[in-house]
């Protein structure tokens, strides 16, 4: 018998390395297994749902909902608050859901507003998606609406979703820049993802600066179903409206607030809320009959488009009111956990490949990023109402069981808990009907990317046009490699020419050539901010209006100015050089609130500065009082002024607009009387000028000194 000879082991690795070297820079799992394609979860049928045996999604999510200890991956920066919903009148005909079926009955919320991309620690005004998640307290178990405040996403599928957060988060090598997405990597991605262009429309626009919480819409994005009693489903897209009507920053202004105060928005919502300023929204959902989702030129299951309005109509539901401030910001506002998984009976999930991979996704972050599957019971995520399982045991266990048994069927325990039958209520799956070859793959109805992008552009204001060129220069003009902006130039090209145009000549580039204009050029006024906010009720409630003054300030104008906008609902704040108090003609001493230091025109909505010769003779040489006037006056706000302040106007190189000697005039938004024996026609056009939020169409912006 031959000796066995001893295997060359330096050899079969020479071998390995060679075969690697052929390999490399092709994906791989963590193991090593070469990837043919991670660019589409395992569906059962192209359109159908997606499949839990799928490896390579689960490695890539898992890898990516465990990056971040313990701070949220993404949504980390947030804010929130306690508050209920009630509904206008009992919906059994569309969903059992409990909570949506008697009008005297309030459920319990918990609100979570959220920056998405930002860390912890990032200003609460940079130019973001923003999260709105609700955590419905109900009789039946908790119920999240888990979403933002734009109503497509980036991508179509979920196992997609970790190449955006990474692509979006800062560049690996360097760890810059910290909570924006103007840079290489982010464009990078998004210039070979065209699914992602809607989106980005949106993220340009200025949604992604809210002025408020309070004045932010909020929506689910996918698709959902609310199923009736009688077993009957129907496709829901779900929506959340403040009834302060949407409202935003300008970009100029976002920036000098990210200095002045980065809390801006937290501080509103607490002050708010403090104050007893209840912000209060809208529940409404639109509703497509099953068997009519196929009538639209889009699939109703792409996250990357909407249903228009004037297609499907928002029906109102009910009202949502936020009435207390969280007891510690950590247990409730940190803790919370949402996941879109968390549903009662009479919502159920469509399959949508995006909303498919969140129901997995999210409970696996809440699993690591609170450390156990035990935080369900944390008070801020405990259901009010009773809970009965077989769960038992590991880190976070509060409960100090006393049963004999934690498994089913038993006998030990009497069998319980028992199975819920089903004319009790409880969860039923929605016996949708599924069929289809395991395949990578997308369904043909999510080929189109551009139709509801150019919608969107076309839907925009003039003013709103040019705000989002602008963002896009910004944006790309962060970009260091040329190529990825011409890319992004040809989808934006696909979208609109004269927007590629305009965007071009800010980056210094050549537009890509005209193509054949698209047909479609509809419109959907309910997409812009500005025609939004044409429908909604005209108030000043809860408006942060500023009164420039100093000492010798005319007492009964700054009073009976102060009145009146009160009287509607504003909040007040006196600005004057120093703190303390000042002294009026009138000898009264009135308390000051801020000083130019502390504060700055960007933190308002308005200002008004009331007469008093002396006064107006100590601003009008005071630089910083100067700034404030021509810094508001550039972002567009209502400015109001009476008396010896109509000067001051001028003085400020506020010279566009017509001021008269005698009575009152009005133009663009600046308000001014120098006659100020009845004040009242004064306040009333000044009101009505705070009411229209921007003038936005002010061509005589003047320069505003450093």
């Amino acid at each position: 018998m031959s000796e066995k000879k001893p295997v060359n082991q330096d050899s079969k690795q020479k071998d390995l390395d060679k075969n690697r070297q052929d390999a490399e820079g092709y994906l791989t799992t963590s193991e090593g297994q070469l990837v043919n394609n991670t660019d589409d979860s395992l569906k059962a049928g192209r359109r159908g749902p997606s499949l839990m045996e799928d490896f390579m999604a689960h490695e890539k999510i898992a890898h990516l909902d465990r990056e971040r200890i313990p701070e949220r991956l993404v949504h980390a920066r947030g804010s929130g608050a306690h508050g209920y919903f009630q509904p206008y009148q009992s919906w059994q005909e569309i969903t059992k859901a409990k909570f949506l079926q008697t009008p005297e009955v309030k459920t319990p919320v918990f609100v979570r507003f959220s920056n998405v991309n930002g860390s912890k620690g990032a200003s609460d005004t940079l130019r973001d998606v923003r999260g709105f998640a609700i955590k419905f307290y109900t009789e039946e178990g908790n119920y999240d609406l888990v979403g933002n405040n734009i109503p497509v996403f980036f991508v179509q599928d979920w196992i997609k979703f970790a190449d955006l957060v990474h692509a979006l988060k800062p560049e690996p090598d360097r760890e810059m820049p910290g909570n924006s997405s103007a840079h290489d990597s982010f464009w990078d991605f998004i210039s070979l993802m065209p699914e992602s262009m809607h989106m980005v429309m949106w993220m340009l626009s200025d949604y992604t600066l809210p002025r408020s919480y309070r004045m932010m819409k909020g929506f689910a994005v996918h698709t959902f179903r609310f199923v009736n009693e009688e077993g009957k489903a129907r496709y829901v897209k779900l929506h959340v409206k403040p009834l302060l009507g949407v409202h935003s920053l300008d970009w100029d202004e976002a920036q000098k607030i990210a200095g002045k105060d980065p809390d801006f928005l937290r501080h509103d919502l607490w002050d708010a809320i403090g104050k007893g300023d209840y912000p209060e929204y809208e529940l409404g959902v639109q509703i497509v009959e099953e068997g009519e989702e196929s009538q639209f030129d889009f699939d109703i299951l792409d996250s990357t488009k909407l249903i228009p309005e004037e297609l499907v109509p928002i029906t109102p539901l009910g009202k949502i009111v936020l009435d207390r401030n969280p007891d510690n910001f950590f247990a409730e506002t940190e803790q919370v956990a949402f996941q879109p998984s968390n549903i009662v009976g009479g919502i159920d999930f469509t399959d949508d490949p995006l909303l498919q991979g969140r129901l997995f996704s999210y409970a696996d972050t809440q699993f690591h990023r609170l450390g156990s599957a035990n935080y369900t019971q944390l008070p801020i995520n405990r259901p009010v109402c009773p809970v009965h399982h077989n769960l038992q045991d590991g880190f976070m266990q509060t409960e100090v069981r006393t049963t004999k048994v934690n498994y089913s069927p038993n006998s030990l325990g009497g069998g319980c808990p028992f199975m819920t039958p089903e004319n009790l209520g409880g969860f039923v799956t929605y016996p949708s009907k599924v069929e289809g070859e395991k395949v990578r793959g997308r369904s043909p109805s999510f080929n189109e990317h551009f139709n509801q992008a150019r919608l969107f552009w076309n839907s925009l204001t003039p003013p709103e046009k040019e705000h989002l060129v602008k963002a896009a220069q910004f944006e790309l003009g962060k970009v260091f490699h040329d190529h990825i902006k011409v890319k992004m130039l040809e989808l934006f090209n696909e979208v609109d020419h004269d927007l590629a145009v305009m965007i071009a000549a800010g980056l210094g580039l050549t537009a890509p050539g005209a193509k054949e204009k698209p047909k479609n050029q509809e419109t959907s006024p309910s997409l812009s901010i500005i025609e939004f906010a044409r429908t909604m009720p005209k108030s000043i409630k809860t408006r942060m209006i500023a009164i420039l003054a100093a000492d010798g300030v005319k007492g009964i104008e700054l009073q009976g100015v102060k009145e009146a906008l009160e009287k509607e609902g504003a909040c007040i704040k006196i600005v004057a050089p120093h703190g303390g108090k000042i002294k009026a003609d009138n000898g009264e001493e009135i308390v000051v609130d801020m000083t130019f230091l502390t504060s700055a025109s960007v933190i308002f909505d308005a200002i008004y500065i009331p007469g008093g010769a002396n006064s107006v003779k100590m601003l009008q040489a005071n630089a910083e009082a100067l700034h404030f006037i021509m810094e508001a006056f550039k972002h567009c706000k209502a400015i109001g002024a009476t008396g010896e302040a109509v000067k001051l106007l001028e003085t400020a190189g506020i010279t566009g607009v017509d001021i008269s000697q005698n009575g009152l005039r009005s133009q663009s938004g600046v308000i001014s009387s120098q006659e100020t024996g009845d004040l009242s026609s004064f306040n009333q056009n000044f009101i009505d000028a705070i009411a229209e939020h921007r003038f936005w169409g002010r061509t005589f912006k003047t320069a505003v000194p450093a």
